[in-house]
């Protein structure tokens, strides 16, 4: 049988504690952020919210260094340039 731990008790000093390599943060998400959050939960299979956030970081990581997705950014990239330089501030879709 291990320690028995008290709450709000610290059990790790300084020296541990400055190992730490991660840093924790606190995100807000509206109810539609939080609906994608859920349906991504459920199509990974994934009942942590935390992990699943890990995860998509992931993802979107692979997806941004994929090289089809550098040239669709390239591509938008040239559009917004030849529009900035056309005097093009929003563009208006004809239809």
């Amino acid at each position: 049988m291990g320690l028995e731990k008290q709450p709000f008790n610290s059990y790790r000093d300084e020296e541990e504690r400055e190992k730490d390599k991660g840093k924790v943060f606190t995100i807000r998400l509206n109810e539609k952020e939080l609906n994608n959050l859920r349906e991504a939960q459920n199509i990974l299979q994934q009942e942590k919210e935390s992990t699943t956030v890990k995860q998509l970081v992931m993802f979107g990581l692979y997806v941004l260094h994929d090289r089809s997705t550098a040239y669709i950014l390239k591509v938008l990239e040239d559009n917004l340039r030849k529009n900035k330089r056309l005097g093009i501030e929003k563009v208006d879709l004809k239809e």
